[in-house]
């Protein structure tokens, strides 16, 4: 008979492998649909509108996925998740024009949020408190190599074949983890029961809401994702318009993730270990504010370079805590809608800068636009702060 920790590192170690090819194929395509898009007659506005499409989807839908997960279990919102996105990478080989660009990238939200808070949960489910900082660590270490590897990957790609044939590789990569899921992934205690009734939905989000510990990790979240969507959305047009070209902008995207990834694991170690955990997050927003501000001062593909890993960093270690807080501040039987919320923030961040730091670029420049998410970076560190605080007086 296998012992529960044997079965716990099996399942752990499932969940990075799909993990990592699912961010990899989904990151393949991430530098190149901007690109794609302004090959089609985009500009900038136009090309945040069309991330902003994919990240409304994602937003409105993360919390309905977690439920979904919670009440039926983690593997079908899953499988789900794995086909809508490999589907909506194939189809985007055969785009022409800026509308099926958005209304695919929509189909691209969808299956991101059903996949990614079911995964996440599960995670959760299968490893016991003390190990959840590492198991996190691990999981999103796995992950953001995935996001490492994948944007450089297309970079390269895209310059050797040209666009579209990233579209393919990167459906074929994901279309293979949902075999893995069918016939690998064990199904986690979770998914064995119901255990959010319709009628419950309203009350569970305000029981959610009520815990100060999960709103000060969402409000985290939220802040440092403004700055990263504008990062992920417009970063190519910046740096070609300083005349660099897409493998440069797949190696700023790498260092980022690369530096992301490599900061989990040590993270998760310290979680494990701090007393005060909400110390890693406030270090951890500081550094990716300062770094994205620093954005507005580059000028060359070296400094782009350095800041995105610092960036990385300071990502890695917020939100490698940021994801153990979460998971250790609701029962087991809310970690799907907790985990649901923590990505409706994320989307819903990436979606309001996609959208919103179009106009700013067009009128102001990049320089501007960055140097803003910095500073709202540095606010949502205050808010953070003064949450938890407030938290640990009152409870």
């Amino acid at each position: 008979m296998k012992s529960p920790e044997h079965t716990v590192d099996r399942r752990l170690l499932t969940s990075c492998i799909i993990g990592f090819f699912c961010f990899f194929g989904s990151y393949m395509r991430l530098p190149i649909v901007p690109l794609l898009a302004t090959s089609l007659g985009a500009d900038a506005v136009q090309v945040g509108m069309i991330n902003g499409v994919f990240m409304l989807t994602a937003c409105c839908l993360s919390i309905p996925s977690g439920l979904v997960s919670d009440r039926f279990g983690r593997r079908l919102p899953l499988l789900g998740g794995l086909l809508l996105l490999a589907g909506s990478s194939f189809v985007l080989y055969w785009s022409s024009s800026l509308p099926q660009l958005a209304l695919i990238y929509l189909l691209f939200g969808v299956g991101l949020s059903t996949f990614s808070p079911a995964l996440m949960a599960y995670v959760g489910d299968v490893t016991p408190p003390e190990f959840r900082g590492q198991a996190f660590g691990w999981y999103t270490m796995a992950m953001y190599c995935g996001m490492t590897l994948g944007p450089a990957a297309g970079g390269f790609v895209a310059n050797s074949l040209g666009l579209r044939p990233v579209f393919p590789l990167a459906g074929g990569l994901i279309l293979a983890m949902f075999f893995v899921v069918l016939f690998f992934l064990p199904t986690s205690a979770a998914a064995r029961r119901s255990s959010v009734s319709h009628h419950a939905v309203l009350e569970s989000l305000k029981s959610l809401m009520g815990n100060r510990q999960l709103l000060a990790c969402l409000v985290a979240v939220f802040g440092c994702c403004l700055g990263y969507g504008t990062f992920v959305t417009f970063m190519p047009l910046y740096m070609l318009s300083l005349g660099m070209n897409t493998v440069h902008v797949g190696l700023v995207f790498a260092a980022g993730a690369l530096v992301n990834a490599l900061s989990r694991l040590p993270s998760g170690h310290l979680c494990d270990r701090f007393k005060d955990r909400s110390i890693l997050v406030v270090s951890g927003l500081a550094v990716f504010a300062i770094a994205v501000a620093s954005f507005g001062l580059c000028h060359s593909a070296f400094s782009f370079i350095v800041a995105a890993a610092v960036m990385g960093g300071g990502m890695g270690v917020a939100f490698t805590v940021i994801c153990a807080l979460i998971a250790d501040a609701v029962p087991q039987e809310k970690r799907g809608l907790a985990v649901g919320c923590y990505n409706t923030c994320i989307y819903a961040g990436m979606m309001l800068s996609s959208a919103g730091m179009g106009p700013v670029i067009r009128a102001e420049g990049f320089r501007v636009a960055f140097v803003s998410n910095g500073v709202v970076a540095v606010l949502a560190l205050g808010l953070f702060r003064w949450i938890y605080q407030h938290r640990s007086v009152s409870d």
